[in-house]
């Protein structure tokens, strides 16, 4: 029959271990058949990462600027047993964070309802939403082991030559020093990227921090939000009825769990690193969350917003079939698609996205699931399906 076409291409970014299998699985099952697909693939599995010097990445990002839409599978993040593993010349950084960095963009993750699946938190009767920025803090920091008794400054140089300097610490023995950074231009990025996506998707605000004991770094990102809110959107957002408020990071954490949802939890780097996970397992499982970054350029890149599955790819290489749950790359993809038809005007790939997505629902509530939801479901299915046999439940129902 004929496939479904698309005008322009998508930047396809491939990546690691048992994630890497089912995209193949996915693209094959799901995609393929029903759709012409164009893609501007970009291999970023960790040897190629290691043979190309991490260029491959970079490419990769500035793909994405170029045409607008990026989707991503899930890469390994290189450290010294992974060296060991796979023989590395380097250690490189996190692919996530190389890209964000070009793009400079903020994260937005979702967790995917279902009706079977109840959040563990029984107040949550609404998903709740992390936007998390996607540029500095630990992930740009320098680090440096100190060997003995010395003293560690921080000191700026500006163009003109005049300096400034502080001590960061007096070292009377061995230690460790970070230095981290940020720029107006990113935050105030953050900030309105935040209120636009809670503009169009009707949610209120959150921003949390902790300026109380970081009154420069985290009191700059307080500031800033807080002139976006005054001078751009207060009058927008009050249009919507939408609200925004600034809290403490811990005070948000302790008014999370007692919350019904529904909102947008706009959180520092780090702190929507961790906190999206939270949200994701206690909403159903890390495979249950949509991750889309979104760049002040006006390019996407989706991603399933989990790791590599190391485990299930280890067994996958002994011949078993593992119960990975691959809904997230399924939604990764329906994602990206449903971008560049919104933005190439083709509607019939923008319904095949939304058919896509019913159908990876429609399994799971018909009680068609990997094993990781299985232990939640209510009722529980007769038996939990491997990848394969879930990817062909979606088909059928597609």
């Amino acid at each position: 029959m004929t496939r479904i076409g698309m005008k322009n291409p998508i930047v396809e970014l491939d990546g690691d271990e048992m994630t890497r299998v089912l995209w193949g699985l996915v693209k094959e099952k799901l995609i393929l058949p029903l759709v012409d697909l164009k893609t501007e693939y970009y291999d970023l599995g960790l040897m190629n990462r290691d043979a190309t010097g991490d260029e491959v990445t970079f490419e990769s990002a500035r793909a994405i600027l170029r045409l607008g839409v990026g989707v991503k599978c899930a890469t390994i993040t290189s450290n010294a047993a992974r060296k060991e593993e796979y023989g590395l010349g380097e250690l490189y950084p996190s692919p996530n964070a190389t890209i964000r960095s070009i793009l400079d963009g903020t994260v937005f993750r979702k967790p995917i309802a279902v009706s079977s699946i109840r959040p563990s938190v029984s107040r949550w009767k609404k998903p709740i939403v992390i936007g998390r920025h996607a540029y500095g803090d630990v992930y740009k920091a320098v680090e440096m082991e100190v060997e003995g008794p010395g003293r560690v400054e921080l000191v700026y140089t500006g163009v003109n030559g005049a300096e400034r300097r502080i001590t960061v610490a007096d070292f009377e023995g061995p230690g460790v020093v970070q230095g981290t950074h940020n720029y107006d231009a990113s935050i105030r990025s953050f900030a309105r990227a935040c209120f636009l996506y809670a503009l169009e998707e009707k949610l209120p605000v959150w921003f949390a921090a902790k300026d109380t004991i970081s009154k420069i770094y985290d009191g700059r990102f307080k500031a800033i939000f807080n002139e976006v809110y005054e001078t751009e959107f207060k009058e927008k957002c009050a249009a919507a009825g939408i609200s925004y408020f600034y809290t403490l990071i811990d005070d948000a954490a302790a008014r999370v769990v007692k919350d019904e949802g529904g909102f947008l939890w706009a959180c520092k780097n780090y702190d929507g690193d961790v906190m999206s996970d939270m949200i994701a397992s206690a909403s159903g499982s890390l495979a249950m969350m949509t991750s889309v970054l979104v760049s002040p350029a006006g390019a996407f890149e989706y991603e399933a917003a989990h790791g590599t599955v190391q485990r299930h790819y280890y067994l996958w290489r002994k011949g078993e079939k593992t119960s990975t749950n691959p809904v997230a790359l399924i939604f990764a993809w329906t994602g990206a698609l449903a971008k560049r038809a919104e933005l190439d005007r083709t509607p019939e790939l923008a319904n095949f996205a939304r058919r896509l997505e019913a159908a990876a629902l429609a399994a799971i509530e018909e009680g068609a699931m990997t094993a990781d939801l299985a232990k939640l479901a209510s009722p529980a299915p007769v038996q939990a399906l491997d990848s394969w046999e879930f990817v062909d439940a979606v088909a059928k129902r597609l």
